[in-house]
C-alpha cells in the first residue's frame, strides 16, 4: 500500500524567503519535530546533492538519507526522495512548492508519496505513517513560519 498526500497552508512571508528557508538543510531541525540533527550535508543544494539527517520518532531513532531530485529556486520547486539509509529499500518523494499569495505572503503545498518495499512497511507502516503525515505536515508548516522569524540557532 502505498501512501500519498498533501496540504496547502499559508505562510506570512514573502515566497522566495520561504524557498531559502526551506532549502538551508542545516535548519531542518529548527522546524521539522522528528529530525534530530543534520548528520551530513551537501556543499550546495543542487540537484543529486544528499544529506543525512537523525530521525527520532515512533520511540526509536534512525538515520534518514536524501537526494534531491529536482531544484527550481525560480518555480520555487524543491523535491527529493528520502530513505532510511540502512539499505532497506523503502522510501518516500516529498514535492515542496511555494507560490506567492500577495506580496509578502506564500502558499505552501506539500506532497508526499511512500513508497513500502518490504512486508512490514507495506502491511503496518505505510498506513500509520500516512495518518501521521495529516497532522504532522501541517505543524510543521507552522513549525517553519515560526522559524523563519528566530535567528538561527
Amino acid at each position: 500500500m502505498r501512501g500519498t498526500g498533501s496540504v496547502t497552508e499559508g505562510v506570512p512571508e514573502p515566497a522566495d524567503e520561504v524557498f531559502a528557508f526551506l532549502t538551508d538543510v542545516d535548519r531542518l531541525p529548527e522546524w521539522n519535530a522528528i529530525i534530530a540533527e543534520v548528520v551530513e550535508r551537501p556543499d550546495v543544494v543542487q540537484h543529486d546533492a544528499e544529506w543525512v539527517v537523525q530521525i527520532k520518532a515512533m520511540g526509536t531513532s534512525w538515520k534518514s538519507r536524501s537526494k534531491v531530485e529536482e531544484y527550481d529556486p525560480q518555480r520555487r520547486v524543491f523535491a527529493y526522495r528520502s530513505c532510511t539509509d540502512d539499505g532497506n529499500p523503502s522510501y518516500a518523494i516529498w514535492r515542496w512548492q511555494i507560490e506567492p499569495d500577495g506580496e509578502d505572503a506564500s502558499r505552501v503545498t506539500v506532497s508526499w508519496d511512500l513508497h513500502p518495499e518490504t512486508f512490514w512497511r507495506r502491511a503496518l507502516l505505510a498506513r500509520m505513517r500516512g495518518r501521521q503525515l495529516r497532522r504532522e505536515v501541517p505543524a510543521s508548516i507552522g513549525a517553519l513560519t515560526r522559524a523563519m522569524n528566530e535567528p538561527a540557532a
